[in-house]
């Protein structure tokens, strides 16, 4: 496991107790940036490409599902991998997140274990697709 600080996360909720709840379970790990609306996450991305954005649903102004509709249209921010975080518990809900292009789902409250681990479970998938386009790249 990486436990290094090189990787960096994204956290987007409206809600200032979720955002220092999840700053304080992965700052020992990740570098980590925050937004607490759409606009200021999707200019935090592009400015700083994070290797994943925890997004919540509901936020104001843009929604969540907005925000990553717009992340998926631009060649910047297409490939960085979301996880929702919300309060909503509807199948319903979870099911447009993933159809969107949403890559996990983590429910409020947040469990800290629970959160560790699909924070690098994504974090690894981006490290291994780093290290093998890097692999590819020097068979050229």
């Amino acid at each position: 496991m990486n436990t290094e600080t090189n990787n960096s996360v994204l956290i987007v909720d409206d809600d200032k107790a979720n955002l220092l709840e999840l700053i304080h379970i992965l700052r020992p790990e990740y570098k980590l940036y925050s937004a607490k609306d759409g606009v200021s996450a999707l200019k935090l991305a592009r400015e700083n490409k994070p290797d994943l954005i925890l997004l919540d649903i509901v936020l104001p102004g843009l929604s969540g599902y907005e925000v990553l509709a717009k992340l998926k249209e631009s060649d910047n921010t297409n490939d960085i991998p979301v996880i929702f975080i919300t309060g909503i518990s509807e199948t319903e809900d979870e099911n447009t997140g993933l159809s969107l292009g949403a890559a996990d789902y983590i429910r409020k409250p947040f469990a800290r274990l629970v959160v560790l681990r699909r924070v690098r479970h994504q974090i690894e998938i981006v490290n291994l697709r780093r290290e093998l386009l890097a692999a590819k790249n020097m068979e050229k």
